[in-house]
């Protein structure tokens, strides 16, 4: 962002659109399409193995169209554009929404490190409405602590000899489960597939990057696989991984340099959708501001998802300096039907840089994990890596996510319940944690 003012702004994009289709006549949609804005070449995912365009495809295609999602990517003038607008005030016409295609980011501790929290300048509105936002927020906890008679319990955590904070905190340790037989797909900058500490697991993998192979050059992706799936018994105590038994389905969507844009994001759910993985794990985003709606898009296509048996969780953002500033929770996680995954520090306190849920459209932050000083896998040589940041919190979420459909066969909907219903609820607001601290199943759950 050029603005100056850390509550000013607006998104990145690429000069393509989205444009949202009806799920049971997607044939209908882009005729509709072809009708009021002449489009007439379309790459369809529906016409490739398991619905997966190349990078190459999706950066040379004029038009895309993703099947299983409902929703078309599209070169539209500003004739176009309009054209497209009017058709989707005819309630007639199987298209429903359309909007700019965002640019999107790894969201870790990358130039964290190099910030502190500003001490002034704090937008007084905002910090109005947040205010606001903790005393509502506080309400509820104390509200809900009262009718279910349960004290909030405290996070006690050992030294990290044999497994990390944040599976000590989310009593990983303790359980049975391992996700076997559970299909997992992390969406990100790919994985360093010479890792030994993968040797031997189920991995599927899919580039979406144009002229860059799954392979991690980065890091990010390679951290947040070994947070969701990392294994047992990894070449270097501690543990660190979640759900070690696994299907990982490693998607890279950002390239090296930890950018990508809405089209490889939908390509990638396209193709987790088609596997049938049942958890699609996101610590990406495109930061959002006050005011801001979700997107119509990502929502449906979200609710979509659900309805199929997958659940897709993602990061809440980085932008926050704490305890100044606090932003709103990032595009996609501030979509309703994305459960938002705010950070916390082994203190139990929320991290300084996580975003909150401000905007009264969406925005809000469903469930938290452990976001600071996590440690995981990391490409060779270094091997292993302590970063922070939302990015971080998010695979612990979809791990557990893992070991619950595991223990239960749950998916979607259910799957997501059975996460907020077994989460420890703490002694913050709403509005930075959601429901609470995400817990992994135990043999009563």
């Amino acid at each position: 962002m050029n603005s100056s003012n850390p509550f000013v702004g607006q998104p990145e994009t690429t000069g393509k659109y989205l444009v949202l289709l009806s799920k049971d006549e997607v044939d209908a949609g882009i005729q509709s399409l072809t009708d009021s804005a002449g489009i007439s070449s379309v790459t369809r995912a529906a016409d490739f193995e398991a619905h997966a365009l190349s990078g190459q495809q999706l950066e040379s295609a004029e038009n895309l169209v993703f099947d299983n999602l409902g929703v078309a990517v599209v070169t539209l003038d500003a004739e176009q554009l309009q054209s497209v607008g009017a058709a989707i005030a005819d309630e007639s016409q199987p298209i429903y929404a359309v909007e700019p295609e965002r640019i999107v980011y790894a969201l870790s501790d990358v130039g964290l490190g190099k910030l502190t929290p500003p001490t002034s300048g704090c937008n007084a509105n905002i910090a109005v409405e947040y205010l606001k936002g903790y005393r509502d927020g506080v309400a509820q906890l104390i509200e809900k602590l009262i009718a279910t008679d349960k004290t909030v319990q405290t996070l006690e955590i050992e030294s990290e000899e044999t497994a990390t904070w944040g599976l000590q905190a989310t009593k990983v340790i303790d359980s049975r489960y391992s996700g076997r037989g559970i299909k997992v797909a992390v969406l990100d900058t790919g994985l360093d597939l010479n890792h030994p500490d993968f040797a031997g697991r189920k991995i599927v993998s899919k580039s979406f990057i144009s002229g860059q192979q799954v392979q991690d050059q980065n890091g990010h992706g390679t951290h947040c696989i070994g947070t969701a799936c990392g294994s047992l018994s990894p070449t270097i105590v501690p543990r660190y991984g979640v759900a070690y038994e696994a299907e990982i389905y490693a998607g890279k969507v950002l390239s090296n340099q930890g950018s990508g844009s809405d089209r490889s994001i939908l390509a990638g759910i396209e193709w987790a959708v088609t596997n049938g993985c049942q958890i699609v794990s996101m610590s990406l985003g495109a930061r959002t501001f006050p005011g801001d709606s979700f997107s119509r898009v990502y929502e449906t296509l979200a609710k979509r998802a659900l309805e199929k048996g997958t659940l897709i969780i993602a990061a809440a953002g980085n932008d926050s300096r704490r305890p100044g500033t606090v932003a709103p929770v990032s595009h996609p996680a501030n979509c309703p039907s994305i459960m938002a995954v705010a950070a916390l520090n082994s203190q139990h306190e929320v991290a300084w840089f996580s975003c909150g849920g401000l905007n009264p459209d969406g925005g809000h932050v469903d469930i938290a994990g452990p976001g600071v000083d996590v440690y995981s896998t990391w490409p060779m040589a270094k091997k292993y890596n302590t970063i922070s940041g939302t990015s971080m919190a998010t695979p612990h979420v979809a791990g557990i996510a893992a070991l619950y459909a595991e223990a239960t066969g749950a998916t979607g909907q259910a799957l997501w319940n059975l996460l907020t219903q077994h989460a420890l609820r703490l002694p913050l607001p709403s509005v930075d944690v959601g429901i609470g601290l995400v817990q992994a199943p135990s043999d009563a759950s």
